[in-house]
């Protein structure tokens, strides 16, 4: 098949998104696909209407290079300012006719523009074929305000907590909740999550969190182990869980080689690992979700059980979580991308 890998975009993720599609397109390539690798922002070319014809049989021209991920975000400004068309729209030159023609596109992107469902909902309307969630359920899981009141009200524990914009954040005093987690409503990878024990520091935090978005989560800080459970298809993969060697995990942690100790199947009771995968299978539904994903979970000293969020378009970096999941349940990396896949062209009729 003719497939583009689309990664990068201006979301605060946008190094991570380079490293997932790097690995994606290398397993495609080596399961005999022709493959590019598009940002989704700088696209190919330096302008529209670039010659596209033979372009999946010199897929390496079109291709962008790849890059280590920084342990800093990278700064989004600098980014949109080096296109050298500086119009005003997240697609770049050519990517909608080359996403055109592909048999598929692998939605390798992560954060907003990318797992929020703008993207999914304009394929939709281009006739592009795509990997992963719908727009809809994207959407819905971008959204922690949103997701966390869909999971508390259909059963799924979830911390408590409460959504709050810019304008109000006064209201939000974590005085009641201290200590307290304060993080973007749309954001990932962690950026911008902090854990405020004291008034100054939940200020402070508040801060922080409202440079990168309008709205914020303020929720109950549980503390505990944490663990993620991939959704593969509707069915639930092994447990894994994370131990950062300091902190928590965050962006750091996540993407630091050596930071986190990471154990698949993590070491549970087997009744508590059943219940972690149905609450995984449950949110996967709730949520309208589709094809894969990966909810995040948190366990305190008592075996309570906490969902903290979906992610629809999970990473697929050397460390991380959803391939060792994979692996654990018997399925190498160029294995899963194809599955991904398989069952991603399903919905649209083909086997």
């Amino acid at each position: 098949m003719d497939i583009v890998v689309l990664a990068g975009g201006l979301s605060t993720e946008r190094d991570v998104s380079f490293v997932t599609g790097e690995n994606v397109a290398g397993a495609l390539r080596e399961n005999g696909h022709n493959v590019i690798l598009l940002d989704v922002f700088m696209g190919y070319g330096e302008e529209e209407g670039a010659d596209l014809d033979g372009i999946f049989e010199r897929s390496e021209e079109a291709s962008v290079q790849a890059r280590e991920i920084s342990s800093e975000a990278p700064d989004i400004e600098a980014v949109k300012k080096s296109r050298k068309d500086q119009s005003g729209s997240l697609f770049g030159p050519n990517v909608v006719a080359l996403c055109r023609k592909a048999d598929i596109v692998f939605l390798a992107l992560h954060g907003q523009n990318g797992e929020d469902g703008r993207i999914q909902a304009a394929f939709d309307l281009y006739g592009v074929k795509y990997t992963g969630t719908g727009y809809l359920g994207s959407a819905i899981a971008m959204d922690k305000g949103l997701t966390k009141r869909l999971l508390s009200s259909s059963g799924i524990p979830t911390p408590a907590g409460t959504s709050r914009k810019r304008g109000d954040r006064r209201q939000a005093a974590g005085g009641e909740l201290l200590p307290c987690v304060v993080k973007p409503c749309r954001g990932g990878s962690s950026i911008g999550v902090s854990i405020a024990r004291t008034e100054e520091e939940y200020e402070k935090v508040l801060d922080e969190a409202f440079r990168l978005e309008d709205e914020v989560i303020v929720e109950e800080y549980v503390a505990g182990r944490e663990f993620s459970v991939g959704v593969l298809d509707g069915k639930a993969l092994p447990v894994i869980e994370m131990a950062p060697v300091e902190g928590f995990y965050d962006y750091k942690n996540k993407y630091t080689a050596g930071s986190t100790v990471e154990t698949c199947p993590a070491d549970l009771p087997e009744e508590i690992a059943a219940r972690m995968r149905r609450y995984a299978q449950e949110a996967f539904a709730v949520l309208g979700l589709d094809s894969y994903a990966r909810m995040d979970f948190l366990m305190d000293g008592t075996g309570e059980i906490y969902c903290l969020e979906a992610n629809t378009l999970p990473g697929m970096t050397a460390t991380s979580l959803l391939p060792q999941e994979a692996q654990a349940a018997g399925m190498g990396f160029a294995e899963l991308c194809e599955e991904i896949v398989r069952i991603s062209l399903r919905k649209y009729g083909e086997r």
